[in-house]
C-alpha cells in the first residue's frame, strides 16, 4: 500500500487553470553526460524565471548522507546552507504560454509514492504532455550532428527518430519509472536523451542541452529561449577543436569515431552506435585517452587545478 501521495508535497491554491499545459522534468542523480538535461533545466529558470507552485518534502524523499548538501563556513561560525528543493514551477515561454518545470534532486527513496504525488498534479493541473530529458554517453564524434534517443507512453508521440538501442536493460531511474507510471495511467509522456561525446560526457557540453531544447520545442511546441545556449555551444566546440588540433594522438581518436559513426549513418541498419566492425580502440579506450588529454590540458591552463 502506497501512503497518501498528497502529503508529500505542498502547492499553491493560487494557481490559474493549466488546462492542456505541459510538464517539463529533469530530476539530478541518475545519467546525465554532458549535464545536458541540468543545463536545459538551469537554462528556463535563468531565462524565464516562474513562480513556485509546488514544493516536495525532501526530508521524506533525500538521503543526506549521500548526497551532502553544501554549507559554508566563516571564521567561527556557519554562514550558510544550500538546502536541497524539489519543486514545480509555473514558467511561460515566448508567446505567453504556461507550462510547468519540475527541477530537484532525484528521490533516494518512496519512488511509487513519488510518482504517485506527481501523477496526481497532472491530473489536478489536467497536464497534456510530460517530458523528461538528460544526456547519455556514446560513442560518437562532436564533429557530427547530435542524435537523440526518444521514448515515449504512445509511439505516435516519438515519429521521426530513429531507434538506436532495441532491447536491453539498465538500472532504473525514478524519471523513467514516473514516466512509466503515466502511461500506465493514460496519460501522454516522452523523454529525451541527448547523445554525448563519451569524451565530453564528464564536462559541461552546451551542445546536448541545446538538442534537447530543440526536441522539447519540436514535442511541445512551447516557443523557448536558446541563444544563450548556442552561444555557449559554439565557445565550447571552438575549445574542443583547439584542443583536438593540439594533439594527433586525439585527433586520430576523433578521425575513427567519424569513420564509424559515418559508416552506421551511411547503413540503415538500427544497431546502436556503441557497435560497429570496423577496427578501432574500444569506447573505454577512447574515453580514457581523451580524458587523459583533456585533464592534462586543465592543468596546463590552471596551475592550482588538482
Amino acid at each position: 500500500m502506497v501512503p497518501d501521495p498528497e502529503e508529500l508535497y505542498e502547492v499553491d491554491s493560487d494557481v490559474p487553470v493549466l488546462d492542456g499545459a505541459v510538464l517539463l522534468y529533469h530530476l539530478d542523480g541518475f545519467i546525465d553526460a554532458g549535464s545536458a538535461g541540468g543545463a536545459v533545466a538551469e537554462h528556463l529558470v535563468d531565462q524565464l524565471r516562474g513562480e513556485v507552485v509546488a514544493r516536495f518534502d525532501v526530508d521524506r524523499l533525500i538521503d543526506y548522507r549521500s548526497r551532502r548538501p553544501p554549507m559554508s563556513y566563516a571564521g567561527d561560525h556557519w554562514e550558510s546552507y544550500e538546502a536541497p528543493e524539489l519543486v514545480v514551477r509555473l514558467l511561460h515561454d515566448h508567446n505567453a504560454t504556461p507550462f510547468l518545470l519540475l527541477t530537484g534532486p532525484e528521490p533516494d527513496r518512496e519512488w511509487e509514492r513519488f510518482t504517485a504525488a506527481v501523477r496526481g498534479l497532472v491530473e489536478r493541473w489536467q497536464v497534456r504532455l510530460s517530458v523528461n530529458f538528460h544526456g547519455i554517453p556514446m560513442g560518437v564524434p562532436h564533429t557530427r550532428p547530435l542524435g537523440v534517443t526518444a521514448h515515449g507512453t504512445r509511439s505516435e508521440l516519438v515519429s521521426g527518430y530513429r531507434p538506436v538501442f532495441s532491447q536491453m536493460q539498465i538500472p532504473g531511474s525514478a524519471a523513467s519509472l514516473l514516466e512509466w507510471r503515466l502511461g500506465q495511467a493514460g496519460h501522454d509522456a516522452v523523454g529525451f536523451a541527448a547523445h554525448v561525446p563519451h569524451y565530453l560526457a564528464q564536462a559541461t557540453y552546451p551542445a546536448a542541452g541545446l538538442a534537447l531544447l530543440d526536441s522539447i520545442e519540436r514535442a511541445t511546441g512551447l516557443n523557448l529561449p536558446g541563444e544563450q545556449l548556442r552561444d555557449a555551444a559554439a565557445r565550447t566546440d571552438v575549445e574542443v577543436d583547439r584542443q583536438v588540433r593540439e594533439s594527433e594522438e586525439v585527433a586520430d581518436v576523433v578521425r575513427a569515431l567519424e569513420r564509424q559513426y559515418d559508416t552506421f549513418t551511411a547503413a540503415s541498419s538500427e544497431d546502436n552506435l556503441l557497435a560497429g566492425d570496423a577496427e578501432m580502440p574500444t569506447a573505454d579506450e577512447l574515453a580514457s585517452q581523451f580524458e587523459r588529454f583533456l585533464a592534462e590540458q586543465r592543468g596546463r591552463n590552471d596551475p592550482n587545478e588538482p
